[in-house]
C-alpha cells in the first residue's frame, strides 16, 4: 500500500500558502480555509488503501484531542484568534501523508538520520545558544530519539518529524500560532517552537497506526485487525527490540508495507 511520492512536495506547499492565508483572515475566513483543507485531505485519501485511509483518519482524531488539550485548555500554545481554526485538524492528516511520502522519496537511513540529528542538534541548541531557553523542548527530544532508534516505523517518524519541523518554523515564524515562554502550571522553560513538539506527534502517529486496522474493520472491511497486529508486530512492544537504522526484519518489514 502506497502514498504518490508527489504529495512530498505537494502537501506541504499547500500547508505553507494555508499557514500564510490565515495570516490575512478573519474568523469566517478560517472556516471557509477549513472547509477546504478537509476537501483537500479528502481528495488526499481517495487513491489510497483503506488502511492508509484509516491511519490518516486515526491522526486526525487524535491530534484534535491533543490540540484542544494543549491549546484550549492547557494553554501551551495559542492560534492568532485564540481559537482552534477549522483547518488544523484535517492539516494534521495532510502532516502523516507527507512524512510517509518524504520517507518513500528518500532514502530510509538518510530520512531517520536526518531526523535523529536535526531534533537533538535543536534540542541543544534550546539548551544553549537560542534566545529563549527551551528546557521543555529538550525534554521531548530523547522520546523521539527512542522512536527513531528502536520502532519499526521509524522512517514514517522520521518523515512526519522533519515535516512538523518545518512547518513549526515558518508557522511561528509568521504568527499563524506562538508557544508560551514556559509551560502553564510548570513554569518550564519553553521555546517557540519547543524542539521537542515532534515527539507529540509521534504518540499521534503510534496511536493512530495500532487504531487503523480496527477502523478499517468496523467499517466493513476484511482486514482482521488482531491478525494484522500479530502478523506486523506491536508497534508499542517493537522498540524494546532494537534493530540497526536501514534493515528490516521480516515482520518488520510487514509493518512497514503497511503504512507505506
Amino acid at each position: 500500500m502506497t502514498v504518490p511520492r508527489g504529495y512530498a512536495a505537494l502537501l506541504p506547499a499547500y500547508l505553507a500558502g494555508l499557514l500564510a492565508l490565515d495570516t490575512q483572515v478573519s474568523f469566517h475566513g478560517q472556516l471557509a480555509l477549513g472547509g477546504l483543507t478537509f476537501a483537500v485531505l479528502a481528495a488526499a485519501l481517495w487513491p489510497l488503501a483503506p488502511l492508509v485511509q484509516a491511519q490518516a483518519v486515526g491522526v486526525v482524531l487524535f491530534a484534535t484531542v491533543g490540540e484542544v488539550t494543549g491549546s484550549l485548555v492547557w494553554g501551551v500554545y495559542h492560534y492568532r484568534l485564540h481559537n482552534l481554526p477549522l483547518f488544523i485538524p484535517p492539516a494534521h492528516g495532510l502532516v502523516y501523508l507527507s512524512g510517509i511520502a518524504l520517507s518513500r522519496t528518500i532514502r530510509a537511513r538518510a530520512v531517520v538520520w536526518a531526523a535523529a540529528v536535526g531534533a537533538a542538534a535543536w534540542g541543544i541548541a534550546g539548551l544553549t545558544v537560542l534566545p529563549r531557553l527551551d528546557v521543555a523542548g529538550a525534554v521531548g527530544v530523547p522520546l523521539l530519539l527512542v522512536f527513531l532508534w528502536r520502532s519499526r516505523s521509524r522512517a514514517t517518524y522520521a518523515g512526519v518529524f522533519l515535516v512538523v519541523a518545518a512547518l513549526e518554523l515558518y508557522g511561528t515564524s509568521i504568527g499563524t500560532w506562538r508557544w508560551a515562554a514556559a509551560l502553564p502550571g510548570l513554569g518550564m522553560p519553553d521555546g517557540n517552537p519547543p524542539s521537542g513538539v515532534a515527539s507529540g506527534y509521534v504518540w499521534f502517529d503510534v496511536m493512530a497506526l495500532l487504531v487503523a486496522p480496527w477502523l478499517v474493520y468496523v467499517a466493513g472491511g476484511t482486514l482482521n485487525p488482531k491478525r494484522w497486529i500479530r502478523s506486523s508486530g506491536d508497534l508499542l512492544s517493537s522498540i524494546r527490540r532494537r534493530e540497526p537504522i536501514g534493515t528490516m526484519s521480516a515482520s518488520g518489514a510487514s509493518s512497514r508495507a503497511s503504512v507505506t
